[in-house]
């Protein structure tokens, strides 16, 4: 078995060196930066590279002619031929698209509920919390638990006590 290599030379520590604690001459000098160099000078970010390649064209055949349109106009293309098929995902994605971007005062009052919602939920929500409606149960739960339990089999008549049998019994005798 070998020992462990151990080549570090035992040193007077003022404090332990772990996770997130390098060793002092390792730790940045003051106003010294992490990233030197920095960003390289003419580097795009994601949202560049994203409006660079929406705006790339590509070839379209629409009406049996090759046309140049931008990618996002292709693709809103295929989106609109693809909701006008019935696909509902592509219909709800571009409706959602045309109430964002044409401003449309109904379809944001839709996603927004009113003042009226906002009270009728404040007024729900206290009377679940004062314990006037119960959670956790259904109302179909809530009447099997009141009904008896058909599994059990029918319910057997009372019996008379007999105890009560002997005793008038004795008083006949």
């Amino acid at each position: 078995m070998r020992a462990p290599k151990n080549n570090r030379k035992p040193s007077n520590r003022d404090y332990e060196i772990g996770k997130g604690k390098p060793p002092k001459a390792f730790q940045f000098k003051p106003g010294q930066s992490g990233n030197p160099r920095g960003r390289p000078k003419g580097s795009l970010n994601f949202a560049t590279d994203v409006r660079a390649m929406l705006k790339t064209p590509v070839k379209v055949a629409k009406d049996g002619k090759a046309r140049k349109v931008s990618t996002q106009e292709a693709s809103l293309m295929r989106l609109r031929e693809q909701a006008l098929a019935g696909n509902p995902r592509s219909l709800d994605k571009l409706l959602t698209l045309a109430a964002f971007h044409n401003g449309d005062a109904f379809a944001a009052s839709v996603s927004q509920p009113s003042a009226d919602d906002e009270t009728l939920f404040d007024i729900l929500a206290e009377r679940i919390r004062s314990g006037a409606i119960p959670t956790g149960q259904t109302p179909s739960q809530d009447e099997e638990a009141d009904e008896p339990n058909q599994a059990d089999g029918p319910e057997e008549p009372d019996k008379p006590d007999t105890d009560a049998e002997d005793g008038n019994k004795d008083d006949e005798s």
